[in-house]
């Protein structure tokens, strides 16, 4: 697969952006939720944000932050041409080898309820463990024998 992870850097968030908000747009309008790219800008800068490269191509990226209680995916996206290759399979699992190595309880991540990689995220571990009026929260306990 050759994928890497390398922390990104300010002049990424343009990328981050548009990425998302072509990723996520539909979404936003079948919610009546309103798109801000600002709000993406403030967020980004308060998160640890990490390119999913493959021979310096960026593929997507991940966005994370933490607190006593979980990891947390705030946001992973794959350029859709690369979808499929096995980049978001292979982030989740860095991301949960991640947690285990902070001794974090559990990895958490929000999905729309009717985005297809609700998918991706069972497969990888994660269960739903609540729901709100579109969203899903997500949790995979790190149990001892990860760690």
């Amino acid at each position: 697969m050759g994928f890497e992870l390398r922390p990104a850097k300010s002049a990424d968030l343009d990328f981050a952006r548009d990425l998302t908000r072509r990723n996520m747009l539909r979404y936003y309008i079948q919610h009546d939720l309103l798109w801000q790219d600002e709000a993406f800008d403030v967020a980004w800068a308060g998160r640890e944000n990490w390119l999913v490269v493959r021979e310096d191509v960026s593929l997507g990226y991940v966005s994370l932050s933490r607190d006593a209680k979980a990891l947390y995916i705030r946001e992973l996206h794959m350029v859709e041409s690369f979808r499929g290759q096995g980049a978001g399979s292979w982030t989740i699992d860095q991301v949960f080898a991640m947690a285990c190595r902070e001794r974090c309880p559990a990895l958490r991540l929000t999905v729309f309820a009717n985005n297809p990689a609700k998918a991706l995220y069972e497969r990888k571990g994660l269960t739903v463990v609540g729901e709100d009026e579109c969203f899903l929260r997500m949790q995979r306990d790190v149990t001892a024998a990860d760690r």
